[in-house]
């Protein structure tokens, strides 16, 4: 299949997902769609259990979709057969959230970053040896550090070693499961500083998919950003015009309540009302209707659609009545 140089890496459609619970089925994705450019970052973004993770979960097929499309590099990704699937899973790199569990504890670091090269077969042992050696250097570790084993490393030490594993097979798309929340503050600045580096430095210049939930941490890292609330995108946009002005109300809620980075007066935040419904039991219209204290009637009869406006730049908002407008 070819495919146009302008076509993104990574186009997600219509994704849909609902799990049963002993309430009944309860949706957790909901036509969740965006796509993602080679070589850029996208960040998901959202409070606890907006569908971020089930998103990330369904692009690498930990889970399956129950509707909806895929596209990887001009291929159709959910419907590729388990062989072809896993030999083609060498483009698609992984971090997750903690290290300690994600590190196979009997296995030394060099072992460890250079496993997904055996597993696909790629160069000789001593190929796979000095390449594990060279990655562990590029994410700022001491070569001795390749005889230890992952409990001899810091926290901020093995997130070093997983990111250096995800990259082995120099894939095109790295999904990033809020890889430094659990890493002390003072670690992730450094941890980011890699990730940014290697991006930039390395030859199969990967996109990365970032899931996080701190706006401090998504603003430094992503060249855009996309807002989640109960299994829908409501806000996508640069990340910078999306934390300089947010067009939905649930996006100003999410950067009103951010902690303070710098002193100095800011506007009081809207007030808006609650805690998020129950995604067994979600309300009519628009999810956040209830929250939303510019609600118009409309807002509870119809689900606004993911629409660009004009002259936006590339935004898109689901909202009856976005902020900033008319």
């Amino acid at each position: 299949m070819s495919v146009s140089v302008d076509a993104p890496l990574l186009s997600v459609r219509d994704l849909h997902k609902t799990f049963a619970t002993r309430h009944g089925r309860m949706t957790v994705l909901n036509g969740v769609a965006f796509d993602l450019a080679a070589g850029s970052t996208l960040a998901l973004v959202g409070e606890s259990g907006s569908g971020k993770t089930t998103t990330a979960r369904l692009i690498l097929r930990l889970a399956a979709a129950d509707r909806g499309s895929v596209e990887f590099d001009g291929t159709d990704w959910l419907a590729l057969p388990r062989r072809e699937l896993d030999r083609r899973r060498r483009e698609v790199g992984v971090v997750f959230q903690d290290p300690a569990t994600s590190l196979d504890p009997r296995l030394t670091i060099g072992e460890i970053v250079a496993e997904p090269l055996a597993i696909h077969a790629i160069g000789s042992r001593a190929g796979r040896r000095e390449k594990a050696a060279d990655l562990v250097a590029s994410v700022g570790l001491p070569a001795s550090a390749l005889a230890r084993h992952p409990s001899e490393l810091s926290g901020g030490q093995r997130q070093r070693v997983a990111i250096a594993r995800a990259l082995a097979t120099e894939p095109r798309l790295v999904v990033l499961d809020e890889p430094v929340s659990a890493l002390d503050v003072s670690v992730r600045s450094q941890i980011l500083n890699v990730l940014r580096s290697l991006q930039k430095d390395t030859p199969s210049r990967p996109a990365y998919l970032f899931i996080g939930h701190d706006l401090s941490v998504v603003r430094w890292i992503a060249d855009r950003t996309a807002v989640m609330y109960m299994g829908r995108i409501v806000e996508e946009a640069a990340t910078a015009a999306l934390f300089s002005s947010p067009r939905h109300p649930y996006t100003a809620l999410l950067l009103a309540s951010r902690p303070r980075e710098t002193p100095g007066p800011r506007a009081a935040p809207r007030p808006y009302l609650g805690e998020p419904p129950s995604p067994a039991a979600p309300p009519s219209g628009c999810p956040f209707h209830p929250r939303c204290t510019s609600v118009r009637p409309v807002c509870s009869q119809e689900v606004p659609a993911l629409v660009a406006g004009p002259a936006e730049g590339g935004r898109s908002v689901a909202c009856h009545a976005p902020l900033g407008g008319d």
